[in-house]
C-alpha cells in the first residue's frame, strides 16, 4: 500500500492463552486427544450454572426491556445498585455516575489504553495477564513496563522494584495490580495494597486494579477491594466482571468503578473520553446488566460464592501436593482465582530435553515449532503433543521466568488427578531426558 496502515503496537497484540489453541486443534486433527487447561472458562470445564440463576435470566428474557438499549453508561438500576454495594464497604464513596459498563473487560481494557495519550505509560505486574500487558504495549508501541512479582514471597509485588521503576521513569502515569492475581493466584492483603496506593500518591499517579476474581478468594485475608484502600486523594479505576464469579463468561459483561475523578481535572477529562467513546457504540448488552442486581440479591448467591471458594481452595491444596518434593520447580499454593503457576528454577530447562511422542504425525508437526522458542514454550509443546494437556507457557505472561499456567477447573475428580499426576511425571521425564 502507498502508506503503512499497521499500528506501531500491532506486534504486541499477543494472547497466547487462545493462540495455543490453534496448535492444539491441529494436533487434535492428527489424532491427539486434547485436554484444554489453557483458559479460565468454568462452564467449558464442566461447572453447571445454578438453576436459580438460569431462572433469573430466563425471566428477564421474557421482559421486552431486556431487548432494548440501556443508557450509555449502563443500566441505571444496576449502576445504582452496584454503587451502593461499593459504598457499603465504608471506603471511597461513589455514585451511579462513577460506573461504566462494557461488553466484557476485554472491551474495557481496549478503551482504557486506546484512549490514553500514547506517551503515558502504566506499570503492571510480571507475570502479567496477557490482555492487560498486550493492550498497554500496543497503545504505547513499546514493550510493556513491569514490576516483579516474587515467587519466593508467595508472588507478592517487589515494592522496591515498583517504586524505583516509578521514580526513575516519569512517563509512568499509573500502576496496575491484579487482585486476586492471574496467573499466579496470589491475593494481596490490605497492607500491600495500601503501600501501592501510597506510592501512587507520592508520585501523583492513578491506580488501576483488576478485580475480576474479587469474589473467587479463598485466602485468610479475604477480599480487599480498591475502594477500601484508595482513600480520597488518589484517582483510581477498579475493573469488575461477572464472567468468572457467576460464572457467565459468554455474557461479556464488565464494568469500571471510578474513584476520586473530581480530584484531578486531567483524570476527569480522561474518564469523560471513555464515556464519549462508549457513546459511539450506544451501549453495552442489556440482559447481563439487568441480571446483576437480581443475582447479587438472591438468597442463594452468598452460599453459591462460599461453595465455589471452598471447592477451589480444596483444588488448589490438592494440586500443589502433586509437586511436593519435585526438584527444579517452585509451586506456590493459590489463594484466589482458579489457576496454578508452576515456575521452573533457573537453569532447569534445557534446549535438548524432550518427551516421547507416540503419534508420528503429531511429532512431525510439532518439531518445526520447537526451533528458536523459549525453553518453557518448548516444554509446553512437547507436553501438548505427548499427553494432549494444553497449558500456557509462563513467558507468555510478560516475564522472563520459565514455567506454565494450568487451571484448577476440571470438575471430574478422576480427570483432575490424571491431569496433575501427568504434569508431574512429564516434568520428571522431561528433565531426565537431558
Amino acid at each position: 500500500m502507498r502508506r503503512n496502515i499497521v499500528h506501531s503496537g500491532a506486534d504486541a497484540l499477543i494472547y497466547e492463552i487462545r493462540q495455543i489453541v490453534a496448535v492444539a486443534k491441529k494436533l487434535e486433527a492428527l489424532g491427539v486427544q486434547i485436554t484444554y487447561e489453557n483458559i479460565g472458562d468454568p462452564i467449558q470445564k464442566g461447572e453447571k450454572v445454578a438453576p436459580w440463576m438460569k431462572k433469573i435470566v430466563s425471566d428477564l428474557i421474557l421482559q421486552d426491556g431486556s431487548w432494548a438499549y440501556t443508557a450509555t453508561q449502563g443500566y441505571e438500576k444496576t449502576r445504582k445498585f452496584l454503587a451502593a454495594k461499593v459504598n457499603e464497604r465504608g471506603g471511597a464513596q461513589i455514585s451511579s455516575d462513577d460506573l461504566l459498563f462494557f461488553n466484557g473487560l476485554g472491551d474495557a481494557v481496549a478503551k482504557i489504553f486506546g484512549f490514553m495519550r500514547r506517551e503515558a505509560r502504566v506499570l503492571g505486574p510480571s507475570p502479567a495477564y496477557s490482555t492487560l500487558s498486550s493492550a498497554e504495549a500496543a497503545h504505547s508501541g513499546y514493550e510493556h513496563l513491569t514490576y516483579n512479582l516474587l515467587p519466593e514471597r508467595g508472588w507478592m509485588p517487589d515494592l522496591e522494584d515498583l517504586e524505583n521503576k516509578v521514580k526513575y521513569n516519569d512517563s509512568i502515569t499509573g500502576i496496575l495490580m491484579i487482585n486476586p492475581d492471574n496467573p499466579t493466584g496470589a491475593v494481596y492483603g490490605k497492607d500491600v495494597m495500601r503501600k501501592i496506593v501510597g506510592i501512587a500518591e507520592k508520585y501523583d499517579l492513578m491506580v488501576i486494579c483488576d478485580e475480576t476474581y474479587a469474589h473467587i478468594n479463598y485466602s485468610e485475608t479475604g477480599t480487599i477491594h480498591l475502594s477500601e484502600v484508595i482513600g480520597d486523594k488518589v484517582c483510581g479505576i477498579a475493573l469488575r466482571s461477572i464472567s468468572k464469579e457467576f460464572p457467565w463468561p459468554g455474557g461479556r459483561c464488565g464494568w469500571l468503578e471510578i474513584f476520586n475523578k473530581e480530584k484531578d481535572p486531567v483524570f476527569a477529562r480522561y474518564i469523560k473520553s471513555l464515556l464519549d467513546a462508549k457513546m459511539l457504540e450506544v451501549c453495552s448488552t442489556a440482559l447481563p446488566q439487568m441480571a446483576i442486581p437480581e443475582v447479587y440479591s438472591h438468597p442463594e448467591f452468598i452460599p453459591h460464592l462460599k461453595f465455589r471458594n471452598e471447592k477451589f481452595r480444596k483444588k488448589a491444596q490438592s494440586a500443589v501436593k502433586y509437586f511436593d518434593g519435585l526438584k527444579g520447580v517452585r509451586v506456590v499454593e493459590p489463594k484466589g482465582a482458579f489457576y496454578l503457576t508452576v515456575a521452573f528454577d533457573e537453569g532447569t530447562l534445557k534446549g535438548n530435553m524432550s518427551l516421547p511422542i507416540r503419534n508420528s504425525d503429531a511429532e512431525n508437526f510439532i518439531r518445526p515449532l520447537l526451533e528458536k522458542c523459549a525453553n518453557d514454550r518448548r516444554f509446553v509443546y512437547y507436553l501438548l503433543a505427548s499427553t494432549g494437556i494444553c497449558v500456557v507457557p509462563l513467558t507468555s505472561f510478560c516475564t522472563d521466568r520459565h514455567g506454565f499456567r494450568v487451571t484448577l477447573l476440571e470438575e471430574d475428580e478422576e480427570k483432575f488427578h490424571w491431569i496433575y499426576s501427568t504434569l508431574r511425571s512429564s516434568i520428571e521425564e522431561y528433565v531426565r531426558s537431558a
